[in-house]
Parts: C-alpha cells; structure tokens; sequence
C-alpha cells in the first residue's frame, strides 16, 4: 500500500506523531489533515465526509480523534458515532478502503493482576468510555466482515510521550509539578496513583499505526499497541519529578478518573503486532518521562 492518506486528527496528541512518522516513510507520497474548518467529524454528515473523500481519494484513512473524558452521550458521540459515520461514508466514496481507528485499553475491562492481556481475551469494559471504544471497536469488525471497508482498530494502551495533554495523569501531574516549582509550593495533589499502568511511548504508537496502515495483509483486526510492562503510576510520576528537580510531596486526594478507576492492573501483550505487523516499541520509559517533561512550557 502506498500513497495517499487521510488523517482525521492529525494535530492531536497521537495524529501529529502518525503524522511526523508517515512523512518519513519512502511507501508514503502525501499526507492529507483535513482540519475542522474542512469538516467536523462530530458534526459534519455522512454525505459530506464522503464527498471529502471522493475529492482526496486516499489509498488510506486513520482516525486519530476520541475523546477521554465526559458524559456517556459525549463519549459515545466522539468515539462510537464518528466509527460509524466513517464506515459509511467509505462504503459510499471508496468501499473495501484500508481504515485504522484507536481503540483503548479500556475495552478489556478488569485484567487479572500478573497477567498481559491479548486481543482473544474477554472484553469487559467497566466504563462508558471503554464501552464506547468497545462498540466501535465491534461496528469496524462487522463491517469488514461484510466488505464495506478494511478495517483494523490498534487498542492503545497508556499513551505517554512528547506533547501529553492534561487529560492524562502523567500531563496533569507534569502541569501541577510545573506550576508548583513557579510558585514554590510544597506539593500537588493528584488522585490515587497505586494502579499498575502499562505506558506506552506515543512515538511508539504512532510506528504501531503506520504498521498497520501499511501492512498489505495485516492478518487480523485488533493489535495491542502496549509496552508489556506494568508500571505502578506513584513510580511514574516520581520519575517525572526527579526529572523536574522537584522534591515537594505529591499527594493522592483528588478523585480518580472515571474511564480507569476501577481497573487496578493493566498490562498488555503485543506478540501479534510484533509477529504479524513487524512492531515493537523503541522508547524506555525514562525517554518518555523526559519528552512529557520537556514539553510541559510549549503547552
């Protein structure tokens, strides 16, 4: 596959590294980032996306927007309803078209501690949010079951990195760190942190993206982008502030986040995007923690 791509999303937090990734690929003529100004995905309609794509005619399309946070009829718009508006606007403008969204970890619900879950385990989700990844997740497999598009969804699991916004822990805790040390502060506050995460770099995420766009015969539908590591969040955020110089207390009375809070192990497996796409993650977990922290100013 080569050519043409579409990425919705494309200067977010993990579109702009699909993005950076794809420009540096020899199999890649043209990145096409259709802004909001160009179309809206939660507003737009069937019929206008499908003209956007009759006029760009990618070779490709990932969807690189979500959202995190919010009522359930927030998330369900922004995660499931955008899946299916573009399922029908490819099976209207190019059908059988190669379509990659993200989908979260937060699909597979509570995963026993110890354990790294795969694509062929149990999906659970006990949020609104992992449900509504999981119902998106689902409409692309019924979909290219029946020929209307190509579809893989890539779960991703903790994305940390360059640019992480602070509707994640780690970016909240990096703002709070930031400020405390202007300030001079003695310490922040952020919620419980004695969860076991598995952080992926989101440079990492992106190469997994691009795998999967790319792959000519990807061989299934749904990859784990995940480290394989489980890491306690109290660890990760002393890490962010040792790379901060900042020695103040750091503690755990705000309230969790609700698409994670009743998820206290999490670790992935990515044997299948290793085996069938060729990927596996290039950053350790210092890299990571310094390119959060070196971003904190330019945010």
């Amino acid at each position: 596959m080569s050519g043409r791509i579409v990425v919705f999303g494309g200067s977010g937090f993990i579109g702009r590294q699909v993005c950076r990734v794809l420009a540096a690929d020899p199999r890649v003529d043209v990145v096409v980032r259709p802004g909001r100004d160009r179309l809206d995905l939660l507003d737009g309609t069937v019929d206008a996306l499908a003209e956007l794509l009759r006029e760009t005619r990618p070779d490709a399309v990932v969807n690189c927007t979500g959202a995190l946070s919010g009522s359930g009829h927030d998330l369900v718009r922004a995660n499931t309803a955008v899946t299916a508006k573009l399922v029908e606007a490819i099976t209207l403008a190019t059908p059988g078209l190669r379509f990659v969204r993200l989908g979260s970890a937060g699909e597979y619900g509570r995963v026993p501690p110890d354990t790294s879950v795969t694509e062929d385990d149990p999906t659970d989700p006990v949020s609104e949010y992992g449900v509504s990844h999981l119902a998106a997740t689902r409409l692309l497999d019924l979909a290219s079951a029946a020929g209307q598009v190509d579809g893989i969804t890539v779960r991703v699991f903790n994305p940390i990195g360059p640019g992480l916004h602070e509707e994640n822990m780690l970016g909240r805790a990096a703002r709070l760190i930031h400020d405390a040390r202007r300030s001079g502060a003695g310490s922040i506050c952020l919620g419980p942190l004695s969860a076991h995460r598995d952080f992926v770099d989101v440079r990492d995420v992106a190469s997994g993206v691009v795998a999967a766009l790319l792959a000519p015969d990807p061989g299934a539908r749904v990859f784990n982008l995940a480290s394989g590591r489980a890491v306690r969040s109290r660890e990760l955020v002393r890490l962010l502030a040792a790379e901060a110089g900042f020695t103040g207390g750091i503690q755990e009375r705000a309230a969790a986040p609700g698409r994670s809070a009743a998820v206290d192990w999490m670790r992935g497996d990515g044997s299948r995007a290793a085996r069938l796409l060729g990927w596996t993650p290039a950053y350790e977990l210092p890299d990571s923690v310094k390119a959060v922290w070196a971003g904190v100013d330019e945010r």
